[in-house]
């Protein structure tokens, strides 16, 4: 494994067309292997892997347990039985996934695809392919492999690929022009990094960089491209898709069994005693039964399949249904008191309109209010190549383009220059295809205002400006990042003019600007305020003319970064920040962006259900504002909103000083409110408990000005220093780390592609959906797992408790007060159906009653229903309900006679009698638990009694006994003939009579029994009717403590629950 790590760190060299060099390196080639097993290595593995699991090596340790005479007292079966169904049971699942994954492995691995070997174009299957092969694709094929692209048919040399099943974009990709197919390429190892790929490619003794947009990933699609040809750098095990989707780890013994012997005479006490604790060990292990594991898995899974199935959490227009990634975390769903929301794509649209502009100090556009009052539009007939979707409602910023004002010409230059936008045109009509929907929105509004972006290579970009077309020779693209939160190109005019424009976020263009614009930054600062109140997201505009030496000198810097192995992203922008300074300002950009319907509702929603919600943006101040109103997030009917928007330390203190007067204590007399940007959140981490007491005390916290590492910062604030089950929502890249954070991570599909989705753990396609995947989903999962508990531990306390009061009778020498098949199929027939079907199905009210009523949600968030004090109040009513179980029957059996005089108290119907009234007395009890009957829940409860007499009935026959005699040493009647102490119901003939006639007796005795196979101790027992009062008076004292608390609380104090509850009940009345 060192070896294989040591190998897979190094760069990997290869040549293209030279499989002998390439084979050199021993790469892995492209075949690919998802499956785990075959047949020779299926059982054992997978065995091997299920007792790694504790629950699974600790039945095991109980097997081992029994099949040690001296200490066992139970059957070997009462472990096996139960441990082979669940092994089964993961065998036979494990099973089918493995076959699947053959059948796909086998059919991913013949696919074929065009290779160019020897100068001849061959077809190979996918998994003959091997690292440095160059192949063909065609239109709508998969992509083979991890491909260095080396040439299209477009005549622009350029490729759109759909990465659907990588991110759920589609990609530009430019591509490296293909003269000769000789050239070598060195690049990182093999990562799972999709977003990220560093080599360098030597062609005729010329050195260029590789990125990302350089290489097709396994996995995309090629689309709307007739052929390409690429260079495998990758195959199969690792390429990026393999190493993303395996980035995870991933005996029984027999004897027979000896019925337990007493201690012999001179026996050593200190042996038997510690013989004994293992014992005790062995027979009640069934506090926590292996069955446990299965169902808690069982009831994880349909709560799951549950959000799945949900209708209502389906977006018709998009085609998305809510997917619940993992079934392990339903509950939690339940007890969410936080909730960090990115605000872009996941609570607005993500659909941007441009609306307002400010271009040399002079604000454009009207608001979305003014444009409802005022629908008159700018009209753009004049423009042929004008998009007509686009609205616009201020004429003074056509007239300024049309008069040739050079600040505004030159603004929407800008605009549809630097952009990594790809035109397309169907049926002469011209489409943008844009990574992001605000660069999509600007360089359509570039288009309508007369500069059209028309097309693109890696070396020049097109445009017609005003009507005439135009040639910009591209020279560098600064490319945008979460850290730089800018992009930059530099273009050569057809003048022969170097200039450098940029955008991106004010507060860092503002950085590097030129101190002669300071008058033109105050004035486009209170524009930008104008814009990011009205909830516009803002972008700030510069240019820089450049100097030729200078650019070359710089570009020779550049390429040499470029070109590195090591460390290129943080050389590069050493590099960027060289000649990103000294700007000149343009203006600022406003495009709105649209909220998703229901988005104040659901938040208004969550708040009256207590759960606090904290908005991370990287958006300004201002807008965040906005939207925090917009959103109900921020009220006016609050007590206080506070601004925290330091730039130093000490203000930063005076603000903290200031809020800390006024917000003493958590319990706050009514509502706050916090906004907090970047520059103060930095410098809040360092004082980190400080900031989180502060923050806490408010209901609603926006964070502004935030980084995607600031977004995780402040969630893994929260999850360290409060006990609380944090939310994240994202809808993008930028908010992976914040999901991934989080305790839950939910990802919504929308504009931004599918990272979010693919790193969640529950995702919808709206924002809204989320009340009711918590206040319903996650209430009805949290209350079900916990009945579940609650009922599961009754049950087997109750069961195993018995057990220790019948030790002072047996002088706890370790027997069993159960019959052993019963001890066997209590957990794993008669008491598991039922408390299923309660964890399923059960509601305390219905999901209208749980919008209606958002307060039924904080008993979850205080973890009410299984909590240390709720464990507690299980073990007092396990131990009242054992005592009533074991001393009732016990009273009632001693003594006694039936109706014909026959003595019946002997060892096997006492507990005969114990077991049958507690499999009732838990049953009653679990209807009492359940508020929702449906049919599932009656058909298993009473089949579940059911199988139990008619199973009682057949083991406790003398028919079993006659053909399973030592499996069955029971016989159901035979008051006649002497029987041993130890087994006071088997018909024995004692050693000192061994008369004849008794011997035929017992034969004729047999004999009669056969007739009446199903006569027994079960019938002779249950057809006494002071058994059934026993029974009935058992049931009845175990049920009324329960039935007398409850009915006292809901009298003297109810719960919120409670009052719910009977509104239901009278509203489903009338």
């Amino acid at each position: 494994m060192v070896l294989l790590y040591f190998i897979s760190s190094e760069e990997r060299h290869l040549r293209a067309n030279d499989r002998e060099f390439n084979l050199s390196f021993k790469y892995a080639n492209n075949a690919i292997k998802t499956s785990k097993y075959n047949v020779f290595t299926f059982l054992p593995l997978n065995l091997f892997e299920q007792f790694q699991r504790l629950a699974n090596a600790y039945f095991v340790f109980l097997l081992i347990l029994l099949l040690i005479p001296q200490i066992s007292s139970l059957s070997w079966f009462t472990t096996v039985v139960p441990l082979l169904l669940v092994l089964s049971i993961t065998l036979a699942k494990d099973l089918s996934d493995d076959i699947t994954r053959h059948k796909n492995d086998k059919h991913v691995n013949n696919r074929e695809v065009e290779v160019l070997i020897d100068g001849e174009l061959k077809s190979e299957k996918w998994m003959n392919v091997q690292v440095g092969d160059i192949v063909k694709l065609e239109n709508n094929e998969f992509v083979t492999a991890d491909l260095l692209l080396l040439s299209s048919s477009e005549p622009l040399n350029l490729i759109y690929i759909e990465t659907a099943e990588l991110d759920g974009l589609v990609s530009k990709h430019v591509n490296v022009n293909m003269n000769l197919f000789i050239c070598e390429v060195r690049c990182e190892p093999p990562n799972n990094r999709l977003d990220k790929f560093t080599g360098t490619l030597t062609l005729r003794g010329e050195t260029f960089a590789l990125d990302n947009e350089r290489i097709l990933l396994r996995g995309c699609t090629l689309r709307n491209t007739e052929w390409c040809f690429g260079l495998v750098v990758f195959g199969g095990p690792d390429t990026k898709l393999i190493n993303k989707m395996f980035n995870f780890t991933s005996c029984l013994f027999g004897n027979s069994f000896i019925t337990f012997l007493p201690r012999a005479d001179g026996a050593n006490a200190s042996l038997s005693a510690f013989l004994t604790f293992w014992s005790y060990v062995i027979i009640l292990n069934t506090v926590v039964p292996i069955s446990l594991y299965v169902s808690v898995e069982i009831l994880r899974l349909g709560n799951s399949y549950f959000i799945d199935w949900d209708c209502k959490m389906y977006h018709v227009k998009s085609n998305t249904p809510a997917q619940a990634r993992t079934t392990t975390l339903n509950e939690e769903l339940g007890q969410i008191k936080y909730i960090f929301s990115d605000k872009t794509g996941t609570l607005t649209q993500n659909i941007m309109t441009f609306n307002r502009c400010s271009i040399n100090g002079k604000s454009y556009g009207k608001s979305s209010k003014s444009c409802h009052r005022k629908t008159e539009k700018v009209d753009f007939s004049w423009n042929s190549l004008a998009d007509p979707k686009f609205c616009f409602h201020d004429h003074k910023l056509v007239e300024a383009v049309k008069s040739g004002s050079p600040e505004v010409q030159a603004f929407f230059r800008l605009l549809a220059l630097c952009h990594t936008v790809m035109p397309e045109e169907k049926t002469e009509e011209l489409f943008y295809q844009a990574q992001s929907p605000d660069e999509g929105a600007l360089v359509t509004a570039a288009r309508n205002f007369g500069f059209v972006f028309r097309s693109r290579t890696p070396e020049t970009i097109s445009l017609v400006e005003m009507g005439v077309p135009t040639t910009y020779e591209l020279l560098a693209v600064l490319d945008f990042n979460n850290v730089r939160k800018r992009m930059s190109v530099i273009v050569r005019s057809p003048e022969g003019k170097l200039t450098l424009y940029c955008k991106g976020a004010d507060t860092i263009i503002y950085e590097r600007l030129h101190p002669s614009t300071s008058k033109l930054m105050e004035v486009t600062t209170e524009h930008l305020n104008e814009y990011a109140g009205e909830g516009l997201r803002t972008l700030a505009l510069a240019y820089k003319d450049l100097d030729e030496d200078e650019f070359e000198k710089w570009k020779e810097r550049h390429h040499e970064a470029s070109t590195t192995l090591e460390d290129r992203e943080a050389k590069l922008d050493t590099i960027y920040e060289e000649i990103e300074k000294d700007l000149l300002l343009l203006g600022a950009s406003a495009v709105e962006d649209k909220l998703q319907d229901g988005v104040p509702q659901t938040i208004e929603q969550l708040a009256k259900a207590d759960i606090k919600i904290w908005v991370l943006t990287g958006d300004k101040q201002e807008t965040a504002e906005n939207i925090g109103y917009s959103c109900n997030m921020l009220r006016e009917e609050m007590k206080e909103i506070f601004i925290v928007a330091s730039n130093t330390a000490e203000e930063k203190s005076r603000l903290l000083g200031k809020k800390s007067q006024v917000v003493e204590d958590e319990k706050v007399d009514g509502e706050y409110g916090l906004v907090i940007n970047g520059h103060s959140l930095v410098r809040e981490i360092d004082v980190h408990l400080e900031l989180l007491r502060t923050a806490c005390m408010c209901q609603t916290v926006i964070c502004c000005r935030v980084t995607p590492l600031q977004k995780a910062q402040v969630v893994e604030l929260v999850k360290k220093h409060k006990k609380v089950v944090t939310l994240a929502i994202g809808d993008g890249a930028n908010d992976v780390s914040m999901i991934k954070t989080a305790h839950i991570g939910v990802g919504i599909s929308g504009q931004e592609g599918m990272q979010a989705v693919l790193s969640s753990d529950f995702s919808f396609a709206q924002f809204r959906y989320l009340q009711r995947l918590l206040l319903v989903h996650g209430r009805w999962s949290y209350l079900r797992m916990c009945k579940f508990l609650r009922y599961f531990f009754y049950k087997n306390f109750t069961f195993t408790f018995v057990h220790f009061w019948y030790g002072f009778f047996c002088g706890f020498s370790a027997q069993t007060v159960y019959d052993e098949w019963f001890i066997t199929l209590y957990n794993l027939v008669y008491a598991a159906l039922p408390v299923i079907g309660l964890s399923l199905f059960d509601q305390d009210v219905n999901d209208r009653w749980s919008f209606q009523y958002p307060q039924l949600y904080a008993p979850g968030q205080l973890n009410q229903y299984f909590s240390k004090m709720a464990f507690a109040r299980i073990l007092l009513h396990s131990c009242y309900s054992s005592l009533v179980l074991f001393f009732i029957p016990w009273a009632a059996m001693c003594d006694t006679v039936r109706d014909d005089g026959k003595d019946i108290a002997d060892y096997q119907s006492f507990a005969l009698l114990a077991q049958t009234c507690l499999l009732i007395a838990v049953s009653v009890q679990l209807g009492l638990d359940t508020y929702y009957w449906t049919a599932v829940n009656q058909f298993f409860l009473w089949g579940s009694l059911s199988v139990y007499f008619a199973v009682t009935f057949t083991m406790y026959s003398n028919g079993m006994y006659l053909i399973f005699t030592s499996s069955f040493p029971f016989i159901g009647e035979c008051p006649s003939i002497p029987t041993t102490s130890a087994h006071p119901a088997v018909c024995v003939v004692p050693p000192s009579q061994p008369h004849l006639l008794i011997l035929l007796f017992v034969c004729f005795k047999q004999l009669q029994m056969t007739l009446q196979f199903f006569s027994g101790t079960a019938r002779n027992s249950l057809n006494q009717p002071n058994v059934w009062l026993t029974i009935f008076l058992t049931t009845i004292l175990c049920i009324l403590p329960v039935v007398a608390k409850r009915f006292l609380f809901i009298q003297l104090k109810p719960t919120i629950n409670d009052k719910v509850g009977s509104n239901f009940v009278v509203t489903s009345v009338d």
